[in-house]
């Protein structure tokens, strides 16, 4: 590597030359400790317990790739590995010869199971940061929420838990992956949900085997020894439990994250409601339903549904968001829930539920509370605006919220009082809406696969239309439970479920999925109007055109409010639509129209995208 012996001996000296060096710069130090060189000492030092912080952190992961966890410890490398790495690089050679050894994984349940006393700190967080008892010092004590009909946050919290999802491990999201690629290239509804002579049954049996065809090949192409032990020399009906749990991972994958598996979805329901059948599951021999897998199901097989009525579930759940706040903040909050979801689960581990599994519940329940500030909050923040810039017995000049109908498109009339109060009811049913998604979902789910259905086309194509009395009853208690705040309701009160306006639970789920995307953009598009006036010819642009950054704001929430109210959304001219899913169809055709309003270039200014997560062209 060095070329010949002369060039070598030269790499050498110099070697040992700059050793030497530093033997006599270490010397000199130790002898003159209050010189000049003190400040390189002190950085000389912090470099080495760096140093031994990140060997630390390294410790336990294979020396060739170094992101994985060692698995396996080879005698002659005197080196740990990885599965993957120790067999590519012991694969040839003398090497193959090597001894290698598995490494001892210690296992947490002996000391999980110790309660730590209440004024205990432990030693290391779930991320592996130290937490001594003067750190925790300054931290704000723990608010305890109490919601209208739970005494405290952990009762709350432990009925909320029955709707919510567990998160995904890595197992199951590879299982998803191969889940995914099956639906996409599946023809299911192409092919079942047609007018044809043939027999239903047979085409169904037919789309539902090639399906699990479809997920064999893929989990034996991706996983050889793990394909083998399931279909080798086996039926369908041998692996019942493994397609019951690859769909039902595809159902909770769905309600944790709404944006994803947007087509995919609509085949997998409509396959498990074809498989839920008398006649074909008797003719497939196997059953493709189980029940979602949810926090308090999860815990409750495990004897553990006490660590949802602690008082530090508020803490260990609880998303932390800058909003303005000091980084100093912002880590105590950490520090305090790493604290709160350390000692609950050392707390209330058992021989049937490990410390791990006890943190994925916490993190679940946490993504709830995020998904609640992305779908649930926009609705908060719009109703904020209109309380703001308009009040209902006085409309300000050029911002006045009454429409009449045949103007604009509009098919409803109101005084601005009226409409005032319109759009604030239908917000505010909005938001309680988003807040019992999750429970309004697992209805659905529920409807889908326990009713029957027929095919009718519906003006959209052909629908299947099928009753739904479980998401019907819930809506109509939420909308008894708005109109009680609002005192008077204006509009119909009709819910459309099992019509030709809403076929189906599915595509009611879908239609209400759909409010925080009409709304974030838009907030995001007002929030940020500040930010770009800073520039000087943007700045000069709002103020000739619109008055001013609060004359822009003002336009662009009159607007919404005036023309996504406006009751168009009816399936018809005749109809106004003021029911409470033309509500939300007449916010959507705002949002058709968006790239005719004299503000659209404001929108494109702030980086808005579309309604849909789609690039705008």
């Amino acid at each position: 590597m060095w070329g010949n012996d002369a060039d070598r001996k030269h790499r050498l000296e110099e070697i040992l030359q700059r050793e030497d060096q530093l033997d006599s710069d270490s010397d000199n130090e130790r002898d003159h400790p209050d010189g000049p060189d003190d400040r390189q000492e002190s950085e000389t030092k912090q470099m080495e317990e760096e140093l031994v912080a990140a060997m630390a952190v390294a410790e336990g992961f294979c020396v060739e790739c170094k992101d994985q966890e060692s698995f396996y410890s080879c005698e002659e490398c005197a080196e740990d590995f990885c599965e993957v790495c120790y067999a590519m690089l012991h694969r040839t050679g003398n090497r193959v010869r090597h001894i290698k050894k598995e490494i001892f994984k210690p296992n947490e349940n002996n000391s999980a199971t110790l309660e730590l006393p209440s004024n205990s700190i432990s030693e290391s967080t779930s991320k592996g940061s130290s937490l001594s008892g003067e750190t925790l010092i300054d931290l704000p004590e723990s608010k305890v929420i109490v919601s209208s009909g739970s005494s405290t946050f952990g009762d709350w919290v432990t009925d909320r838990s029955k709707y919510i999802p567990m998160r995904l491990d890595l197992t199951e999201r590879k299982l998803l992956r191969l889940l995914e690629a099956a639906l996409n290239v599946s023809e299911y509804t192409d092919k079942v949900d047609i007018l044809s002579y043939t027999s239903k049954a047979k085409r169904i049996i037919h789309q539902i085997k090639d399906l699990c065809a479809i997920i064999s090949g893929l989990v034996v192409a991706s996983d050889y020894r793990r394909g083998q032990e399931l279909f080798a020399e086996k039926s369908f009906e041998d692996n019942e439990e493994f397609f019951q749990i690859i769909f039902e991972i595809g159902r909770r994958h769905k309600i944790m994250n709404p944006e994803k598996m947007r087509s995919a979805y609509g085949k997998l329901m409509y396959l498990l409601m074809d498989s839920t059948t008398d006649e074909i599951e008797s003719t497939l021999g196997f059953s493709c339903v189980t029940p979602i897998k949810t926090v308090h199901s999860y815990l409750e097989e495990r004897d553990g549904l006490d660590v949802l009525r602690n008082d530090l579930v508020a803490d260990a759940t609880k998303e932390i968001i800058a909003d303005g706040r000091s980084r100093h903040q912002i880590q105590q909050e950490i520090r305090k829930k790493e604290y709160a979801i350390d000692v609950l689960s050392r707390k209330y581990a058992n021989e049937n539920l490990t410390p791990d599994e006890i943190k994925v519940c916490l993190y679940s329940i946490g993504d709830n509370h995020s998904f609640l500030r992305t779908n649930r909050d926009p609705c908060d923040k719009m109703l904020k605006y209109l309380t703001t810039y308009f009040k209902p017995t006085t409309a300000e000049e050029n911002f006045s919220l009454a429409i009449r109908s045949g103007s604009q498109g509009a098919r409803l009339t109101h005084n601005h009082e009226t409409q005032y109060w319109y759009i604030n009811q239908t917000l505010n049913l909005w938001r309680e809406i988003a807040h019992e998604m999750f429970y309004l979902w697992m209805l659905s789910d529920q409807d889908m696969l326990n009713n029957d259905y027929r095919l009718r086309d519906t003006g959209q194509g052909l629908q299947r239309l099928q009753s739904c009395p479980a998401v019907s009853k819930a809506m109509h208690t939420i909308l008894h439970k708005a109109q009680q705040k609002a005192g008077v309701w204006v509009g119909s009160s009709v819910i459309h479920l099992g019509d030709s306006n809403v076929p189906n639970a599915f595509l009611f789920i879908d239609k209400y999925n759909q409010v925080a995307r009409i709304l974030n953009p838009i907030i995001l598009t007002l929030e940020k109007i500040e930010d770009i006036a800073k520039d000087e010819g943007i700045n000069a642009y709002i103020r000739d055109s619109f008055g001013g950054v609060t004359n822009l704001r003002k336009m662009i929430v009159c607007d919404f409010f005036r023309m996504a109210f406006d009751g168009s959304g009816a399936d018809n001219f005749f109809s106004a639509g003021s029911c409470i899913d033309g509500r939300l169809t007449s916010a959507w055709n705002w949002c058709s129209q968006i790239e005719k309003k004299p503000f659209f270039p404001i929108f494109l200014l702030t980086g808005f995208t579309g309604f849909d997560g789609e690039t705008w062209s």
